[in-house]
């Protein structure tokens, strides 16, 4: 397999449809339509044609379209070969071309050369993918965004700025003699807590982007006994996790997704915190304890007759997890107001609920639609995915440590923290990547893109 090759795929999607796309794509691209089409095809024109097998038996009449190199999806020649949508018609159409010297492509495989050939950068063709695959209107429109490249131009102009100021640390260690505050070291620092700020705030909107296409990872955690089961049987409409008396019946991590308007909640049933329990059951609590350290938002079941006690038992588990809902669960068994929050989680989200009841559930329902959706559809959203999330906290921390080393006049650690954060920032849009991370990102494309 190589660059030069001329690639096939059927390009819609799989069954019966009323129009089916052939996609070519390489040098012999035009070549192999005219054998197919027994004419030659004008770039940028549709024709009327007539697709035939090599002994001339016709396999289906329809629309052909070229596009000359440069100016394709690919950068290359590429030819769409439009037919009836019939699986069987498309595979005859696909096995012709292949017989004339095409290939099957690889998944993603168009988008990958539209990649190499420069008309998307990394960012933006993962963002193909992801309109492919947008659940609903508001991922539709960040997906575009995304293509559009909002996201790489903002992560763009960032490296550049990095990259100026790495330019002029590493024109300072000339002068190490010299002390920094002599070489515009108070502009520079400037221009370093605004690169920090520019970078906080793209930050915090790829980890919406995120939360967008990925969902929103919640995890529900509390004592034994507080109706976790029962409370993720609710949210779900079905029995997926076993309910009994019995503390610890649930030992191992549940997870269940469930959709609100459009924005998938993976939601994950952990085994109760407490102290003591046997073997498998503080494994279990070992993995609540990590599936908590990945989690956006904790939802903490507290049995409202017992809830100060619950919450302390979870209050160290839940510590570092960005956003937390407290639910006093059981509230048909208890005869009066549930006990307050502790102090210092009175600021958090609290329902007073019954998972056997159905009580408070539609608040339960329209909270976590809120914090699903939070300004992820506001203007300017785009998608984003965890590795970009992974490489803009890689820079950021390049770049903090690279203001450390700054005020100690480390000038050479200083610049090649710089030079770490950049290149985190370039594996983003691919203007610094590893050939390992394009396989595993284009092969989770389908086939014709």
């Amino acid at each position: 397999m190589t660059p030069t090759d001329t690639i096939a795929a059927i390009a819609t999607a799989p069954g019966a449809g009323g129009v089916g796309i052939v996609r070519l794509s390489g040098p012999r691209s035009a070549a192999i339509a005219q054998d197919i089409c027994g004419r030659r095809l004008r770039p940028r024109h549709a024709h009327h044609a007539v697709f035939r097998h090599a002994d001339g038996e016709i396999i289906d009449d329809g629309i052909a379209l070229s596009f000359r190199a440069p100016a394709s999806y690919t950068g290359e020649d590429v030819v769409e070969l439009q037919s009836h949508g019939s699986p069987a018609v498309l595979e005859q159409l696909l096995q012709r071309a292949v017989g004339l010297g095409a290939r099957r492509a690889r998944p993603g495989e168009f988008s990958e050369r539209a990649f190499l050939n420069g008309k998307l950068d990394l960012a933006q063709a993962e963002a193909v993918a992801d309109l492919i695959a947008a659940a609903d209107g508001r991922a539709a429109r960040a997906a575009r965004r995304a293509l559009d490249g909002e996201f790489s131009r903002r992560v763009d102009a960032l490296a550049a700025d990095v990259l100026a100021i790495r330019v002029h640390v590493e024109a300072a260690i000339d002068f190490a003699d010299e002390p920094i505050d002599t070489l515009g070291g108070a502009q520079l620092r400037a221009r370093m807590a605004a690169a920090a700020q520019a970078l906080d705030d793209l930050l915090a909107a790829a980890q919406r982007g995120r939360r967008l296409r990925d969902g929103l990872h919640a995890v529900i955690v509390g004592p034994p006994n507080a109706g976790k089961s029962s409370l993720l049987n609710a949210l779900a409409g079905s029995d997926r996790a076993i309910v009994t008396d019995i503390a610890g019946t649930t030992r191992d991590l549940l997870h269940e997704v469930v959709r609100i308007d459009g924005v998938e909640l993976t939601l994950v049933d952990t085994a109760g915190l407490r102290e003591g329990g046997d073997a498998i059951e503080r494994e279990g609590m070992r993995r609540a304890r990590d599936e908590l350290a990945r989690a956006d938002l904790a939802v903490i079941v507290l049995d409202a007759r017992a809830a100060e006690a619950g919450a302390r038992a979870v209050a160290d588990a839940i510590a570092n997890v960005p956003r937390r809902v407290w639910l006093f669960n059981k509230m048909d068994l208890l005869a009066g107001p549930p006990a307050t929050l502790p102090q210092g989680q009175a600021q958090d989200e609290h329902l007073q609920v019954s998972a056997h009841t159905g009580r408070g559930l539609p608040e339960l329902h329209a909270t976590l639609r809120r914090l699903a959706h939070g300004n992820d559809a506001g203007e300017g959203a785009f998608t984003a995915r965890a590795r970009h999330v992974d490489a803009l906290e890689q820079a950021r921390d390049g770049l903090a440590q690279s203001r450390l080393q700054l005020d100690h006049e480390a000038l050479d650690l200083a610049a090649e923290s710089l030079r770490a954060a950049h290149d985190a920032l370039g594996e983003i849009t691919g203007r610094v990547r590893a050939d390992d991370l394009l396989g595993h990102i284009f092969s989770s494309f389908c086939i014709g893109k």
